[in-house]
């Protein structure tokens, strides 16, 4: 499969620059978490690798592995976080397979019996919400 050119004016990309802001939650050489500004659910972070990549595809083995334990790590710490019982992980790869921002991520979303993921709607959560959020995170992780 031939992917389009990875773009550095990627919302991502921005971020790691420090060209947008963000509710940073964990970083590290080779990634970053920070919280999702369109949560599906309470305590949604992202988990992004710091070298350029679009997706699944063309990511370095190495960096893949580095997101891979930060997501382990991140899940943990959600899910202690916010008395979660679960949580779920996606990761999505090019337009077909449901990805709208192309720089690799992967979504760490904690889960409660009986509560569905919210819509993606495209509207940002409340900041204060989300720092509040990102704050909780942060405690678990010291």
């Amino acid at each position: 499969m031939s992917a389009p050119a990875y773009d550095d004016q990627n919302v991502f990309a921005k971020i790691l620059r420090g060209d947008l802001p963000s509710h940073k939650i964990y970083e590290d050489d080779m990634t970053v978490a920070i919280m999702d500004i369109m949560p599906r659910g309470d305590g949604h972070v992202l988990v992004i690798p710091k070298a350029p990549s679009r997706n699944i595809f063309d990511i370095a083995q190495d960096d893949l592995n580095a997101v891979m334990a930060t997501v382990q790590k991140l899940a943990h710490a959600v899910v202690k976080a916010f008395g979660a019982q679960g949580t779920t992980i996606q990761q999505f790869s090019e337009p077909a397979g449901g990805q709208v921002v192309f720089h690799t991520h992967v979504h760490v979303i904690p889960r409660f019996d009986g509560v569905s993921l919210r819509p993606h709607t495209g509207e940002m959560a409340d900041n204060d919400v989300l720092a509040a959020h990102a704050e909780k995170i942060r405690a678990v992780l010291g």
